[in-house]
């Protein structure tokens, strides 16, 4: 029987509980998530031929077991790790974590207790049935941990984790979707724990290629486990500063290219340039300009434009200051609107990412329709998310509505329009690209009627702005609202308690509600869960 997904996530917690005291919440993930891959890959693996990852004798979660209560249980799992590891060419990967570190784990009877209690833990838990319900709960585990994790690491060590909803919405605006063939690759230049690059291979049912590389180490180590417990055995993914030191290359030394590049580098890196010279760069990636010396915004961006095919598409994530900033960066702007790379801009809520609270955008890139292109699509979503705790968070009706209006090119006032190059490039906005030059998404001005104040009545302008549900529902509006004496003016039918029986009781709303329950693959009669009455559908 599938283990639910409560289960598991207290389990996990239950375990960061047991190291805290003794290390740095960053350092958690250390331990936490080796014992879970230990633990999953056994139940998945061990004494199976022909498995995907080899569990050796004395290198699988059931030798940690027996060795609870052991005076030199860190030592001993130490190496039963070291086996795994040696086992499948995962040296440096799994092993980061020293068991027998008594700094952090205590001295003594306290390490051996405190790791028996923490085996025990994972002990309890069966993941050889974890998709029976056709969930990933181990990866939904993962992500989990990895949000508690950046929570509380601090503003230094949020780095490692993208959060899911951001990461939902780059993969299907950049265009990764069900026509996506396996052969077809999805590059992610500065991969950190591989969630980013994960979720937009998750929108190809066929799969695809998966490309990375992420410059810290600890971290890489996390991207390949999340790699393997996602069933992504063969991701590749290098090690290395993807600026000074690409590692995906042709033969011939020109950087390789991929059909989609997803990305969320390090805000205005100060030391980008460290190692090379971008002014002499040998992957002519700085063509269109030469990024600020001590912020390295823009060069992220321009080698993922350096790494598209010329079919190629990318999203990025970019603080706003590269909408407007000027000198070197405006006309590496400038240069770049010019070519039609730039496809659209999608604005974000303040406070969504860990490790900062400052709003940050997605920049599309799109290399296939640059020479036709004859305006930049800019949605400003900032006012759409959910106060969780001390961030933000996107809903799911937040994300439905950005990806639904950026990929139809639906223009909505005060949230969304295409914006024409003539007027980007006009010597008022000089190619600056701010979102508020182009979209007011201030609140509109609440305008009071006094004579309905002092006499009484409804103002017809606020019964015709509900225009959208009469549509609808056309003769719901005579239902509830009648002429009054007085011309421009209506009266209410029916009382305030009884406005939403009326609505839920009126034929046009059960055909409509039965239709949506048809569509959202419900079925039966329609449900009182619907949310036109009080304003959201």
């Amino acid at each position: 029987m599938a283990i639910k997904k409560s289960q598991l996530y207290s389990s996990l917690w239950r375990s960061c509980d047991e190291l805290r005291g003794g290390m740095d919440a960053s350092q958690y993930k250390d331990y936490v998530l080796t014992l879970l891959f230990m633990k999953y890959v056994s139940d998945k693996y061990a004494g199976k031929p022909d498995a995907l990852l080899d569990v050796p004798d004395g290198g699988g979660f059931a030798d940690m077991v027996k060795l609870k209560g052991d005076k030199e249980i860190g030592d001993k799992i130490n190496k039963i790790i070291g086996r795994l590891a040696e086992a499948n060419e995962l040296r440096g990967v799994i092993d980061v974590a020293d068991f027998n570190d008594p700094d952090k784990l205590g001295r003594g009877k306290e390490m051996q207790d405190r790791l028996t209690r923490l085996v025990a833990i994972f002990d309890d838990l069966d993941f050889r049935d974890n998709r029976a319900e056709g969930a990933d709960l181990l990866g939904d585990a993962y992500e989990y941990l990895m949000r508690h994790f950046a929570t509380e690491s601090g503003k230094s060590k949020g780095q490692f984790y993208t959060p899911a909803e951001v990461s939902r919405i780059m993969a299907k605006v950049v265009g990764v979707g069900p026509r996506t063939r396996q052969d077809q690759t999805i590059y992610d230049p500065t991969c950190g724990s591989g969630s980013l690059l994960l979720k937009a291979a998750d929108e190809a049912p066929d799969g695809a290629s998966l490309y990375g590389q992420e410059n810290d180490n600890a971290t890489w180590a996390l991207a390949r486990m999340n790699m393997i417990l996602h069933g992504y055995e063969t991701a590749e993914l290098w090690r290395g500063n993807t600026l000074a030191n690409p590692e995906w290359k042709n033969a011939d030394g020109s950087l390789k290219t991929f059909d989609f590049a997803v990305a969320n580098p390090p805000f205005s890196a100060k030391s980008w340039s460290g190692g090379f010279d971008p002014a002499h760069d040998e992957f002519a990636r700085f063509r269109y300009g030469v990024p600020p010396e001590k912020n390295g915004d823009y060069a992220f961006l321009l080698h993922v434009v350096a790494s598209l095919k010329s079919s190629g598409k990318a999203a990025i994530i970019l603080p706003h200051g590269v909408l407007f900033r000027g000198n070197k960066e405006a006309d590496i702007r400038r240069n770049l609107i010019r070519r039609g790379l730039i496809k659209g801009i999608i604005g974000l809520p303040a406070n969504l990412f860990y490790g900062t609270g400052i709003p940050a955008c997605i920049v599309v890139l799109d290399k296939e329709q640059a020479h036709t292109r004859q305006g930049i699509f800019i949605v400003d979503a900032s006012k759409g998310f959910m106060k969780d705790g001390n961030k933000n968070r996107l809903r799911a009706r937040d994300i439905h509505k950005i990806v639904d209006v950026f990929t139809r090119q639906i223009e909505l006032p005060r949230y969304a329009r295409l914006v024409p190059l003539t007027e980007i490039a006009n010597p008022a906005n000089g190619y600056n690209l701010n979102i508020p030059r182009y979209i007011d998404s201030s609140a509109p001005e609440d305008l009071h009627d006094l004579d309905a104040h002092l006499r009484g009545g409804i103002p017809n302008r606020d019964v015709d702005g509900l225009h959208a549900y009469w549509s609808v529902f056309p003769s719901l509006r005579r239902e509830l609202f009648a002429a009054d004496d007085r011309p421009g003016y209506s009266r209410a039918r029916v009382t305030t308690d009884q406005v939403k029986p009326t609505v839920l009781a009126h034929p046009e709303f059960v055909t409509y509600a039965a239709r949506i329950a048809a569509v959202v693959g419900e079925g039966g009669p329609p449900t009182r869960r619907c949310c036109v009455v009080s304003g959201r559908g």
